[in-house]
């Protein structure tokens, strides 16, 4: 799997900005099978920031309908990146 296609974007939320506030953690949406290993060496190079720590975790799509037709939204998966201490998080995810 490309570097680029394990991050898909990171996550901007009022939950997400208040982690953000420490300086170390980022949030982002990773790809559903992507593992730790993969996510921490895409963030280091991509980023070219050291990853202390990484907890992933699955949010389950939501059935939604549209009157008598029910759907289902997919599952997607995010990954909260805790940086090393000293790491800056990088200039163009501090003003998101």
């Amino acid at each position: 799997m490309k570097l680029t296609d394990v991050i898909r974007r990171p996550l901007i939320t009022e939950k997400t900005s208040i982690l953000r506030e420490d300086g170390r953690t980022i949030v982002f949406h990773v790809a559903p099978h992507a593992n730790k290993t993969e996510i921490r060496r895409a963030i280091e190079q991509l980023l070219g920031a050291k990853v202390d720590s990484i907890r992933t975790s699955i949010a389950h799509g939501k059935i939604k309908r549209q009157g008598r037709y029910a759907g289902r939204r997919s599952d997607w998966k995010k990954a909260y990146v805790k940086l090393a201490e000293g790491a800056k998080i990088p200039e163009f995810l501090e003003g998101a």
